[in-house]
């Protein structure tokens, strides 16, 4: 075993299960997550200088509130997606180590 392996194998016994919470993943994978919610919104508004009606129709169809609620659903389910996924691969590794 490597001096690197044997480094991410004392690491991960220590940190392995804090990196499992659903406490740590959220907070830890928001901004990944937000870099999904952001764009959406930035679209919605881009599209208020080039198209007037669009902005007209979605305005009298569409609440901001679900919107902004809807985002961030999409955020947090990244986020927390994104954490357990860099999770299990750490896990492998270990695992195969």
């Amino acid at each position: 075993m490597t001096e690197r392996e044997r480094l991410f194998v004392e690491y991960w016994e220590t940190h392995r299960l804090r990196e499992k919470s659903l406490g740590y993943q959220l907070l830890t994978g928001l901004p990944m997550g937000l870099l999904f919610g952001i764009p959406i919104i930035l679209i919605l508004l881009s599209g208020r200088f080039w198209y007037k009606r669009a902005d007209m129709v979605a305005n009298s169809e569409m609440s901001s509130v679900i919107l902004v609620v809807a985002i961030l659903l999409i955020a947090v389910f990244v986020a927390v997606i994104y954490k357990r996924h860099q999770w299990e691969m750490k896990e492998q590794q270990y695992l195969e180590i």
